[in-house]
């Protein structure tokens, strides 16, 4: 599990190099699909992985608002600095986390830890993908989604 977070986290920043490529208005620009532009879409995953952190730590939502976050620099910059705290949460799993029940202020139901966190991995996946076909409808090349030869599985 926590060489998924690291594979999604170096394919992020990855994607924030490619977007400085971009103009302003570009990364702006309403898309098909998503959730709206490329810089929402980003800040969208940086914002969902770190709302269901804070709901399995029991924590409420801090709910920011992407009008606070119009550029590149300060979407990556809210992704570094949440990072921390996700490691911190990643490197002290258990697995008797896997069916403690998990309850988000912005939805109804109970889940369970093991299931957000496996939620957390394929949601930003999903919108590496979409990020990767407006990528190449902007005729530029897409960050490689290739797990292999990232050193993600090196032994300590």
């Amino acid at each position: 599990m926590k060489h998924l977070f690291e594979y999604n986290w170096q394919v992020r920043d990855e994607w924030f190099e490619r977007c400085r490529t971009l103009s302003h208005e570009v990364l702006l620009q309403e898309r098909q699909g998503g959730v709206g532009s490329i810089l929402e879409t980003l800040f969208h995953i940086v914002d969902v992985e770190y709302s269901w952190i804070r709901a399995m730590k029991g924590l409420p939502d801090l709910a920011p608002h992407f009008e606070d976050y119009k550029s590149l620099e300060q979407v990556k910059a809210l992704s570094e600095n949440y990072r921390q705290d996700i490691i911190a949460m990643i490197d002290a799993w258990d697995n008797e986390w896997t069916y403690k029940p998990v309850q988000a202020s912005w939805m109804e139901g109970t889940f369970y830890c093991g299931e957000v966190i496996r939620h957390l991995i394929a949601h930003e996946i999903h919108h590496v993908g979409q990020l990767s076909v407006w990528a190449r409808e902007l005729g530029l090349e897409p960050v490689s989604a290739s797990f292999i030869e990232r050193d993600l599985m090196q032994k300590d």
